[in-house]
């Protein structure tokens, strides 16, 4: 009797602990699902193992951007010639261009197939053909973005200055914009007036007397 009252307490302790353990458990459990877990997924050797692109590439890049010939919209290339190749590199607006030309002129593209594949817009295509057929190659690459010619400063405005900076050569170019804006209703940078005044000036110096 003794040893069956002995057992059951046995029991009933041990129903106790794996309770207790069993409480715990799904404590540890919650805790572990409202916590943000990392999502692994497992594409190779290293999960999500982040390479860094060679440094040629960002120099390629920072030059095409100098030279204002980067696609901007590279990612919408999806022409097989332009996927995972060296040489053709889909950055490079006035190659891809040219591609996206000889697809319709030799492969049988239509023009919209050709925007579609090389990532460039019909108008886009339309101009890069036109400029081809004058320049040749030439005519893909970028304009020449120099400093323009202002065009307020006329003929005759440059006489004004040059006749105001020769009466009053101690006039600033400050005074010079008030009298311009007086006298053309325009308005001139200083800094602007200073660059034709020196032009002048050069080309005076150069005139044979």
């Amino acid at each position: 009797m003794q040893l069956g009252r002995s057992n059951h307490f046995r029991r009933r302790a041990q129903r106790r602990r794996l309770a207790v353990l069993l409480h715990y458990d799904r404590i540890i459990m919650d805790i572990f699902l409202l916590t943000p877990q990392p999502v692994v997924l497992l594409c190779g050797i290293n999960p999500f193992t982040h390479m860094p692109l060679p440094p040629e590439h960002h120099d390629k890049t920072q030059a095409l951007k100098t030279a204002g010939t980067f696609n901007s919209r590279a990612q919408h290339v999806r022409h097989p010639l332009f996927e995972k190749s060296a040489f053709f590199d889909p950055r490079d607006l006035p190659q891809l261009k040219y591609e996206a030309l000889r697809s319709i002129q030799k492969d049988d593209y239509s023009v919209t197939q050709a925007a579609d594949q090389f990532g460039l817009s019909r108008p886009t295509l339309y101009h890069a053909q036109e400029q081809f057929d004058k320049q040749g190659l030439e005519g893909l690459l970028a304009r020449k973005r120099g400093p323009k010619k202002a065009r307020k400063l006329t003929p005759e405005v440059r006489q004004y200055l040059a006749e105001q900076a020769a009466a009053e050569p101690r006039e600033g170019a400050r005074q010079l914009a008030r009298r311009l804006s007086e006298k053309f209703k325009i308005k001139l940078h200083p800094r602007t007036i200073e660059k034709a005044l020196k032009t002048k000036a050069k080309k005076g110096l150069q005139t044979p007397s």
